[in-house]
């Protein structure tokens, strides 16, 4: 039977609710050598956030309406487009954030701060339906401090964050194992292909610096690169292939244009992200993705493509746009066909765990999403 619920405006479940201000990019002294982690909208992916990238002094928080905001503080993008407006981070350290996250400080007699984050998570429908479309999509800290959410006792609620907690602290344990798989291999590949301490470099000769065996060629020597394929939302059925956008998996279908094992980038958009495909996909219009396989394995490739910095290619202008045959033209080091193989060997183990840890967060992920709204409803008794 769902019991009985109550609401409440998130402003009344607060201490705090606020946003900041950006200081000047102009001011040199704001950045350089800054040693406050200073967070953008870019960062809150529905996740837990330790840190930051980028770096603010406190001259540039001084100079600004910035604030730092402690941990347990629950972040919402305020503007963006329909993927990241109304996304949700929760601060396990103190940092400082801009104007465009909005910062809600649960008040700990009245709300959980965890419950406060899935209730929220569990209203961006009817959030995103507030959201002011103009010049820059948004939603104002006003419409957020009067948005209801339903609400329970504290004890209860903490039972339900408990619930939910459970299965993200599980998905947070395997996006750190597979943290530490990837820089596993990320190091060895830096080892072997970078510094040159290959197994067996001691025995062999050093010829315009490089080893002999070894060859500088362009890219498109090695591979080749193609533009991915137009699939609209409308035209997607239910499947199990993943769709590949420039930032990675944007949704699934029931066929795949492309078997796997594949490496996909950006193209249009969003450039930089390399991801290796252990399994047959469809790469979107968006994306480029390696057609042929010349002198060079697909997880090579991976470590080739990413040591590049595709984002510095950008051939946009209002829209960053990476053009593969400029990335073609690029000379890279390519070493001899045995020392990939062995290279491969040594790796693919590491590659096959990641999968199956990114099968396992897919897995809680659905596991959560279903149980979220019957717990916040009431239809489940805890």
């Amino acid at each position: 039977m769902t019991q009985s619920i109550e609401l409440a405006s998130i402003e009344s479940l607060c201490l705090s609710v606020a946003s900041g201000g950006t200081p000047s990019r102009q001011r040199d002294e704001y950045w350089s050598n800054g040693t406050i982690p200073w967070l953008k909208t870019g960062a809150l992916k529905d996740c837990r956030i330790y840190d930051a990238e980028e770096k603010i002094t406190a001259e540039g928080l001084a100079g600004s309406s910035a604030k730092i905001f402690p941990a347990n503080t629950i972040l919402m993008a305020m503007y963006g487009d329909g993927k990241t407006i109304t996304s949700l981070g929760i601060l396990k350290n103190e940092l400082a954030t801009n104007q465009a996250c909005c910062a809600m400080i649960a008040d700990p007699v009245k709300c959980d701060y965890r419950y406060l984050y899935y209730s929220l998570m569990q209203h961006r429908h009817e959030l995103l339906g507030l959201v002011v479309a103009g010049a820059q999509r948004n939603l104002s800290l006003g419409i957020i401090k009067r948005f209801n959410i339903t609400t329970f006792s504290l004890a209860k609620q903490q039972r339900i964050a408990s619930i939910l907690s459970n299965y993200d602290d599980l998905i947070e344990n395997n996006r750190r194992r597979i943290q530490l798989l990837e820089e596993s291999a990320r190091l060895l590949y830096k080892e072997w292909f970078v510094h040159l301490r290959f197994p067996g470099h001691e025995h062999v000769k050093i010829i315009d610096g490089v080893p002999e065996g070894w060859a500088r060629e362009p890219l498109g020597e090695l591979l080749t690169l193609q533009r991915g394929f137009d699939l609209p939302t409308n035209d997607r059925i239910p499947g199990s292939v993943p769709i590949y956008a420039s930032t990675g998996v944007n949704g699934f279908h029931n066929v795949a244009k492309v078997k796997g094992p594949g490496v996909v980038t950006g193209r249009s958009g969003s450039l930089g992200t390399v991801m290796y495909v252990a399994k047959d996909h469809w790469p979107l219009n968006t994306a480029l993705w390696v057609k042929e396989f010349k002198k060079v394995t697909p997880i090579i490739s991976v470590f080739i493509l990413r040591a590049l910095k595709l984002e510095n290619y950008n051939g946009g202008a209002a829209v960053p746009t990476l053009n593969r045959n400029d990335v073609h033209k690029i000379e890279v080091l390519c070493p001899p066909e045995n020392l990939m193989r062995e290279f491969d060997l040594q790796v693919t183990s590491l590659f096959e765990q990641v999968e199956k840890l990114q099968g396992y967060n897919k897995k809680l992920t659905q596991a959560r999403d279903i149980l979220l709204p019957r717990l916040m409803n009431g239809e489940l008794t805890v």
